[in-house]
């Protein structure tokens, strides 16, 4: 008998009924259910068609329930392929580390595509960063990194030619860093990091398979080697699949708004 009101209430939360409560509303709880709790990360759900046939609604109605669930990052759509369940964000750590040691440690697999490699004569910001003169070259390099398949980031970093000569006749699809490390004896053990929002370029959404426009972390990281700097490196990370998190202490006992108080 429990188990048939269980049933009963479960069936009355998967209706839409006439009342002072909207049906878009009523159908948006539906489908927040079953994303949060029925289908995997990455799942199809329903056309709009099927969704109004099934609940008896208009397809407006249909519009603008996964319109709002689209907004709160619950369903993502995909150009051409439909609406999906949105994967989870993964927290970016703010410590100097591999991508490959990074995805590995999460349990997923990483692989990186070179999309180019060269020497370029860098921007003055980027010469000043490597302490390179005006017109002397840098190692330019491109790269998409993915995890269990899925386009995650897009790195175009600038290299110090003195402190990794000939770059470009390594193999650069594994851990950059593990190569510098082996190839060159060099040890990363420093980097300052600034961390801002950005839509994506149409050559960045194309690659990491989103939209142009869709909202991008994006990360600059200047490395360096013992006060020696090798790597001026930026990183455009999907804003579907990460989030940064960080622990704040105050550091600075003279401050906050208890400061006047302790003072007495």
């Amino acid at each position: 008998m429990g188990d048939e009101r269980n049933a009963g209430r479960e069936a009355a939360g998967r209706e839409i009924t006439d009342g002072p409560r909207p049906k878009h509303a009523q159908l948006r709880d539906i489908l927040r259910r079953t994303a949060e709790q029925e289908l995997p990360p990455g799942s199809p759900i329903p056309s709009e068609r099927d969704l109004a046939q099934r609940y008896g609604v208009s397809r407006i109605t249909v519009r603008a329930a996964v319109g709002q669930l689209v907004s709160e990052g619950l369903l993502t759509r995909a150009k051409g392929r439909g609406t999906f369940t949105a994967r989870r964000r993964m927290d970016v750590q703010l410590y100097l580390e591999s991508f490959t040691d990074d995805m590995r440690r999460r349990g997923l697999v990483p692989a990186t595509g070179v999309v180019s490699c060269a020497q370029e004569v860098p921007p003055p910001a980027v010469a000043g960063a490597l302490d390179l003169g005006p017109r002397e070259p840098a190692f330019r390099l491109v790269r998409l990194r993915r995890a269990d398949g899925v386009p995650l980031a897009v790195e175009r970093g600038w290299y110090n030619p003195r402190v990794v000569p000939d770059l470009d006749r390594h193999d650069l699809t594994t851990s950059l860093y593990t190569l510098i490390a082996d190839a060159y004896g060099v040890q990363l053990d420093h980097a300052g990091q600034t961390v801002w929002a950005e839509a994506a370029d149409p050559a960045t959404a194309k690659l990491l398979d989103v939209r142009a426009g869709a909202p991008l972390l994006v990360f600059r990281r200047v490395s360096s080697a013992q006060g020696r700097p090798v790597e001026d490196m930026t990183s455009w990370y999907r804003g579907d699949l990460y989030q940064v998190t960080m622990q704040l202490d105050r550091t600075d006992p003279g401050s906050g708004p208890h400061h006047s108080a302790t003072r007495r």
